[in-house]
């Protein structure tokens, strides 16, 4: 095993021969298959319905599985001049002269950057060869030495950082019939001279896009009210894109697999029951069935019930249902805009509240009118409801009115908790005489607040409250609590509540003690933590975590002892087949006195003595660059490509207390921007491996604003790309489907009528003759988040002002791509942006946008 490891690390040799034309490359080692038997068929007749009769080469139309072929590690090697001797098949071991033998033959090509080649096979075997796993050649004939073997020629396109595994299946025959020899050859023209191509055996390779967006995931777990049991919620993506989703019944204490549910359905825990619910098409609507564990028997609940939500009540007797009603259309072609909201489709649609009873089948409708209502939440007994009103109001600067309300489920009587436009979630204690709420630091006449004079709160650095019930009395117990609140649940169990928190640039767990008022954060192994939940009788909690380093995988904690077990891990077994770049925390003091932190990620192979270009990111609106590993904006696969990526978490950001998330306020790049510049300098003066002279910056959506506007401020970058970008803030405001309400943080109270200044002089597009670096627009065609103008007007801007620009549209996708094959080929534009601008290798561009 030592010395297969040390053989599947070595660097092959690379061999320049008539470098004046073409470059060559040896191959000099190949796994190898042990020789699998194959017979000829029975010929019932001479000829199949094609009319064609059989022969040796129909052998290899058998199906070998690759991976477990070559699971045995034989190496076979090459002499000096390239040539392999390869094993003959011994006839004489299954005393059968019609049997025949297939061997697989294994390698792998990088690049170091993009660059086309050629492979050369001589062999004088039939063979077929396959580049990752896809059939693309094949030869069909036999000959007795490798001079008349003739080549055998595949065309490639390296991409980096992706790893091309080559497959040469070929036939095996007896010792008298010929020599049985391989050669390759890799071939590379003069115009990739410059190239690093490497054959290999080495069976870690790089990250790519690929490995973002296929493979086998969880995306979610639901925990059985006594820990018994879970439910995990897969799902799996192919090359090509097609995905399945699936889930499974698992025994918490074995972890073994009771039950596979046959569709995509999301089935979920009753409440204080091991049992199932889920719902099913029937003849009308939904049916809604329950599944036991136990005797694994399926029973009807429930037929026929619409609703587009739906929550069980503790004692299992009824569900509160959320439908939702549409104000009619207009007919004909034209259409009456009835609020800027109305734009996006959703204003017209209300949502009402109504119990379905499962003793008598009924429903009933609990609210009735224009205003929305959703549920909140039930009381632990089942005897009342907290449910939200919300109704629009251009008028104030939340755009909304909402309150809290309560309502008896026997009386229908309905009281009034708070109405409070700045709060968004409320929910029962576990002894019901308090409630939890979730909102900004200005719900409750801004009690929570803890910002500077003169600074107005970001309301979404998400605080939390509680109110005693009887008293009305309401107290703020995250005021001095730096992490935002994301989600929250008071457990039974223990009377503590756990909120999952953006803490910096992890998602972290804290449990509040709700008698000494302190937190405490949980050692949960893993930087980003979502779905945590606590059974509802056992001090047993569910949750995924995942790092920088690894994708999401469900653990189970004991509230007791404090300990973590890893309970599925389905991307473990694509992971280990990664080398991951290594991360690196690195903070510095701005000039204005804060403590900025960020990190880095190192290229493969990195030596500290080399130059390295660097790659900066940084957030989009004010939510923080979390340590993920599944990213929109893969940073692993950018150190992959050989760069050093630095992101950054600069003034504005939830996660880091009130006041520092409050500078965002008003500011579109104030304070923001001379950071990021700051943080930038000072990290390639503090690494020596950073190449200051080609330094590139990305950010998406504020984040795409924030690029364009550091580029009106600096000329430190050597490349820039802004991703849905905001170019000027009033066309932003009034045209961006939700530009006005998150205005509502980012510009609270300043309008185009009473701050023309902040939205002229934070507008990158007024400043467009200060940009004179090449700038990369991307936008996606139907974004209605920031519209796709944002970019046309600075594109327009720069090309009229003779400035280095290109933009790219990604036709039918929205505010982020999602599409499989145009996130591949959006990812390969930025690869090939920076390829061309901090490395000079232009040719990945001009091969993706030749000049035309």
């Amino acid at each position: 095993m030592k010395a297969f490891k040390r053989l599947s690390t070595l660097i092959l040799a690379i061999i320049a021969i008539n470098a004046s034309a073409q470059r060559e490359i040896i191959v000099k080692e190949y796994k190898g298959s042990s020789l699998i038997p194959v017979a000829s068929p029975i010929l019932i007749d001479s000829t199949d319905v094609n009319k064609k009769g059989f022969s040796d080469k129909n052998l290899l139309q058998t199906s070998v599985d690759f991976e477990k072929a070559l699971a045995g590690k034989n190496i076979l090697t090459a002499n000096d001049s390239g040539i392999v001797s390869l094993p003959y098949f011994d006839w004489d071991l299954l005393n059968d002269k019609q049997s025949k033998a297939i061997q697989i033959l294994s390698f792998n090509i990088t690049a170091d950057r993009y660059c086309k080649a050629k492979i050369a096979i001589s062999c004088t075997e039939m063979f077929e060869v396959y580049l990752n796993n896809k059939k693309e050649k094949s030869k069909e004939t036999r000959e007795d030495s490798l001079s008349k073997a003739g080549i055998t020629e595949l065309e490639l396109t390296l991409e980096p950082p992706k790893c091309y595994n080559i497959v040469i299946k070929r036939i095996a025959t007896h010792q008298d019939k010929n020599q049985s020899e391989l050669k390759t050859i890799l071939k590379l023209d003069k115009s990739n001279e410059n190239a690093q191509v490497i054959a290999s055996l080495n069976d870690k390779r790089s990250v790519t896009i690929n490995d973002i967006i296929e493979g086998y995931r969880t995306t979610g777990s639901d925990l059985s009210p006594s820990g018994k049991y879970y439910i995990a919620y897969y799902n799996r993506v192919l090359p090509g894109g097609k995905s399945s989703a699936s889930s499974e019944l698992r025994e918490l204490k074995t972890n073994r697999v009771l039950y596979r549910f046959p569709d995509s359905s999301r089935p979920r825990w009753m409440n204080n029951t091991d049992k199932i619910v889920y719902a099913k098409d029937g003849v009308q609507e939904k049916d809604f069935y329950t599944f036991d564990p136990l005797t694994m028997e399926e029973s009807l609940l429930a037929e026929g019930v619409k609703y587009d939500s739906y929550t069980l009540s503790p004692d299992n007797k009824f569900m509160i249902i959320g439908i939702r009603e549409e104000i009619p259309a207009e007919k004909g072609d034209l259409k009456r805009l009835l609020s800027p909201s109305d734009r996006a489709g959703s204003f017209r649609g209300r949502y009402s509240i109504y119990i379905y009873k499962f003793l008598d089948r009924s429903l009933q409708r609990l609210t009735f009118g224009s205003t929305q209502t959703y549920l909140s939440d039930i009381r632990p007994d089942s005897r009342k409801i907290l449910f939200v009103t919300s109704k629009e109001d251009m008028t104030k600067r939340q755009f909304k009115t909402s309150c809290i309300m309560e309502m008896d489920m026997q009386t229908l009587q309905v009281d009034t908790i708070t109405c409070d436009d700045f709060i968004s979630r409320a929910t029962y204690s576990p002894d019901f005489t308090k409630v939890l709420f979730e909102g900004s630091a200005e719900a409750f006449g801004g009690i929570g607040l803890n910002i500077q004079s003169g600074q107005i709160s970001n309301t979404y650095d998400t605080q939390a409250f509680i109110m005693d019930l009887k008293t009305k009395e309401v107290k703020v117990i995250t005021k001095d609590f730096n992490p935002s609140i994301s989600q929250s649940q008071w457990s039974r169990v223990d009377n503590r509540i756990y909120f999952l928190t953006d803490d910096e640039d992890r998602r972290s767990i804290y449990a509040y003690d709700t008698k000494s008022g302190n937190f405490e954060r949980l050692n949960l192994k893993e930087d980003m933590i979502a779905g945590f939940q606590i059974a509802e009788s056992a001090p047993i909690a569910l949750f995924r975590g995942e790092s920088g380093a690894n994708a999401y995988r469900i653990y189970s904690y004991d509230l007791k002892t404090k300990s973590a077990q890893l309970l599925s891990d389905p991307f473990g077994e694509q992971l280990a087949e990664l080398e991951l770049s290594p991360m690196k925390d690195w903070d510095f003091t701005s000039s204005g006195g804060s403590l900025i932190k960020g990190r880095y990620y190192l290229p493969p192979n990195f030596d500290p003595n080399k130059k390295y270009p660097v790659i900066v990111y940084y957030y989009a609106g004010t939510t923080p660059t979390t340590r993920i590993f599944e990213s929109t904006y893969p940073l692993q696969t950018y150190a992959a490509l050989g760069y050093v990526v630095y992101t950054i978490q600069p003034s504005g950001t939830v996660g880091y207390g009130q006041e520092f998330s409050a500078r965002h306020v008003n500011a579109w790049g104030k304070v923001t921007a001379d950071e990021i510049i700051e943080g930038t300098q000072k990290f390639c003066e503090a690494h020596p491996f950073a190449d200051k002279t080609k330094i590139g910056c990305i950010g998406a959506s504020y984040g795409g604003f924030m690029t364009q506007y550091l580029q009106t401020q600096t000329n430190i970058f050597a490349a820039a790309i802004s991703h849905a970008g905001i170019s000027a803030l009033s066309s932003y405001w009034g045209e961006g489907y939700w530009g006005y309400a998150y205005s509502a943080t980012a510009s609270a109270g300043s309008y185009p009528w009473n701050n023309p200044q902040l939205y002229v002089e934070q507008s990158p597009l007024f400043h467009a003759d200060k940009i004179n670096t090449p700038l990369l627009l991307l936008h996606g065609g139907a974004d209605t988040n920031v519209p796709i103008g944002e970019s046309i007007q600075m594109f327009n801007a720069l090309k009229i002002l003779g400035k280095t620009v290109e933009f790219i549209q990604v036709e039918g996708e929205n505010h982020a791509i999602y599409g499989y094959n145009k996130r591949i080929e959006w990812n390969k534009t930025i690869y090939a942006w920076f390829a061309k601008w901090l490395k000079d290798q232009p040719e990945w561009w001009n091969a993706l946008y030749p000049e035309k």
